[in-house]
C-alpha cells in the first residue's frame, strides 16, 4: 500500500512537472508579474487582493495557453534542440492533441475571466496576445527574423492589459499603458538578441531565423542590440513625463538602461557568447528592478 501511494505521488509529480514545463511556467510567472505591476500602477487603482489574484490566475492561464499551443506546433523543432528536447510533447510524454485541449481550455477560461471580472478590452487584448503569439509569430520564426518584430507585440501587450484591467470601475484612460507596452516592447530586442546570440547553434538546427542577420551572430546583430538599448533611454523617461510616477524612478529608469547600453556595447567590442550572455542576464533583472522602482513611486493621481 505504501509502495501504491509513493507511485502515485510521484506520478502526480511528474505530471505536475510536465504542466509547468508545458505552460513555461516561470516565464509565464514573469510576464504576469508585469502585467501585475502595470495594475497596481493605474493612477486611482488600490491593493484589491481579489482582484490580483484574479489577473493573476487568468494571466497565468492566457499565457500558458499560448506557450502550450507554442510546444505542440514545434514538437519535430524542439526535439532538435538540446535545450527543449525533454519538453513533454518534443520527448513523447504528452501528445500534441492533449497540448492543444489543455491551451484551448486554459485559454478560453483566462480569457472569459478578464471579460467577467475586469472589461471588455482587457479580455479582447489578452485573445489578441493569445493569437498573435501562437498563430503569427510562432509559425513566423521559421520564415524571417521579422518574427523576433512580431513577437515583440504579445510579449508586451501583458503590460497594456494589466493597464486596462486596472480600470475596471471606470472609462480606460490609455495613455499609461501605451508607456509600459512601449517600454517592455523595445527592452525585447536586446533581450531576446542576446538569447538568439547564445543559442545560435540550437536554433539553426531547428531551422529558427531570430538574429537581424542571415549570417548569425555578426558586428550587425551587436549593432542593433546597441541602438534598442539607447532608444530605451528615452523611452525610460516618459513615465516621469506623463505624470505617472515620480523622479527617483526615473534615475533608476535612467541608470539602469544606461547599463543595458554599456554591456551591448561591451557585446560589440567582444563579440562572444559571454559577452552576450551578459547581456541577457542585464535585461532579466532589468524588468524587475525597473517595475518595481515605478510601483514604488507611483504618482497616485489621474495622469494628463
Amino acid at each position: 500500500m505504501a509502495e501504491s501511494n509513493l507511485q502515485n505521488t510521484q506520478g502526480l509529480n511528474a505530471k505536475l512537472k510536465d504542466y509547468m514545463q508545458l505552460t513555461k511556467f516561470t516565464l509565464s510567472f514573469t510576464v504576469v508579474f508585469t502585467c501585475v505591476i502595470c495594475f497596481l500602477l493605474v493612477p486611482n487603482n488600490g491593493y484589491n487582493f481579489k482582484m490580483i489574484s484574479l489577473l493573476f490566475v487568468a494571466g497565468m492561464m492566457v499565457t500558458g495557453s499560448a506557450n502550450a499551443i507554442n510546444q505542440a506546433a514545434e514538437k519535430k523543432s524542439d526535439a532538435l534542440m538540446k535545450r527543449t528536447a525533454n519538453r513533454p510533447v518534443a520527448s513523447g510524454r504528452m501528445s500534441q492533441q492533449h497540448a492543444y485541449t489543455f491551451a484551448a481550455i486554459t485559454g478560453l477560461l483566462g480569457v472569459l475571466i478578464m471579460w467577467y471580472f475586469f472589461n471588455t478590452a482587457s479580455a479582447l487584448l489578452s485573445l489578441f496576445s493569445l493569437f498573435l503569439y501562437a498563430y503569427i509569430y510562432t509559425p513566423l520564426k521559421t520564415k524571417n527574423s521579422i518574427a523576433v518584430l512580431i513577437g515583440g507585440i504579445p510579449g508586451a501587450l501583458p503590460c497594456l492589459i494589466g493597464w486596462v484591467a486596472g480600470f475596471y470601475n471606470e472609462p480606460i484612460n490609455w495613455t499609461g499603458g501605451w508607456i509600459l507596452f512601449a517600454i517592455q516592447f523595445i527592452w525585447q530586442f536586446p533581450h531576446f538578441w542576446a538569447i538568439a546570440w547564445v543559442a545560435h547553434n540550437d536554433y539553426t538546427k531547428a531551422g529558427f531565423k531570430l538574429l537581424p542577420s542571415d549570417k548569425g551572430p555578426t558586428k550587425f546583430t551587436a549593432i542593433q542590440t546597441i541602438m534598442y538599448s539607447v532608444l530605451m533611454i528615452p523611452i525610460g523617461v516618459l513615465p516621469y513625463y506623463f505624470g505617472l510616477t515620480g523622479i527617483v524612478s526615473l534615475w533608476i529608469l535612467l541608470i539602469s538602461n544606461i547599463a543595458l547600453v554599456i554591456q551591448s556595447i561591451r557585446l560589440y567590442k567582444e563579440m562572444d557568447a559571454k559577452a552576450a550572455r551578459r547581456v541577457m542576464f542585464s535585461s532579466y533583472i532589468y524588468l524587475p528592478i525597473v517595475y518595481l522602482a515605478l510601483l514604488a513611486d507611483k504618482i497616485p493621481a489621474t495622469i494628463h
